[in-house]
């Protein structure tokens, strides 16, 4: 009697004819193909999610310095986040910008400051405080302009140039945040260097935890960018800065 339709023939042991083996590969062979295709499609989309940062890490690379290493300008802008819990004082990362910002003042680097922050944050009036320490630091209450509508870093850099007229400065704020900072401020027309703040408590976690915060942010930098928007607030020019420099 034939063998049934259909129904692989044993090989004379017993076993597993070659025929058998061949099948039984043809039907295991697609598991290894889906999960290579997986794979691919998943390291394509991590390049796409990761393209604003790479825009804002390699547009900004030869224009980041070290303190010590900071060229000069008339301007230096300090970029605003949240103050201390008593809502008097910076809190750690707000402090190590205007201690940097202070340091290039005070040695001839920049001549003005001008801070930029939210007057009615969650967390005080960023920009009257930075004034404050600022001016606790030795720097001329004359020498310091606060703007309470830099809401976010696109805004800080629009209004800077929009508002205040500033066509070349240095901005400081911690090396997490600074490609970032340094990239939407030249795309939006300023001349700028960036200027890495102080950071004591800036521990590997905390640098771990604000990379990817940054790098999260990146998208909405590119957004921000491609959709040309303006500052949440718009306000007439202000000679503020001029007035400083001439002061």
């Amino acid at each position: 009697m034939s063998e049934a339709p259909g129904r692989p023939a044993a090989s004379p042991g017993g076993g597993t004819s070659d025929a058998d083996v061949s099948g039984v590969a043809s039907v295991v062979s697609p598991r290894p193909r889906r999960r290579r295709r997986v794979a691919v499609l998943g390291v394509a989309a991590l390049l796409l999610a990761s393209l604003p940062w790479l825009w804002t890490t390699l547009a900004a690379r030869d224009h980041v310095y070290a303190e010590a290493d900071a060229p000069a300008a008339d301007v230096v802008i300090v970029l605003g986040t949240a103050v201390a819990p008593d809502r008097q004082r910076p809190g750690e990362r707000l402090a190590g910008r205007l201690e940097t910002a202070a340091e290039l003042v005070t040695s001839g680097r920049a001549k003005v400051v001008l801070v930029s922050g939210d007057g009615g944050g969650t967390s005080g009036d960023e920009p009257a405080v930075m004034t404050a320490y600022l001016t606790e630091l030795g720097v001329d209450a004359r020498r310091v302009v606060a703007d309470p509508f830099g809401l976010d870093t696109y805004d800080s850099c629009a209004r800077a140039r929009e508002v205040y007229g500033v066509e070349r400065a240095l901005v400081v704020t911690q090396s997490f945040h600074l490609s970032r900072a340094v990239t939407l401020c030249r795309h939006l027309g300023l001349d700028v260097d960036g200027v890495t703040a102080r950071c004591d408590e800036c521990g590997p976690l905390l640098l771990a935890e604000k990379s990817v915060r940054d790098y999260l942010a990146s998208g909405k930098a590119a957004w921000d960018v491609v959709l040309g928007r303006p500052p949440a607030v718009r306000s007439p020019a202000d000679p503020a800065v001029r007035n400083a420099l001439r002061g």
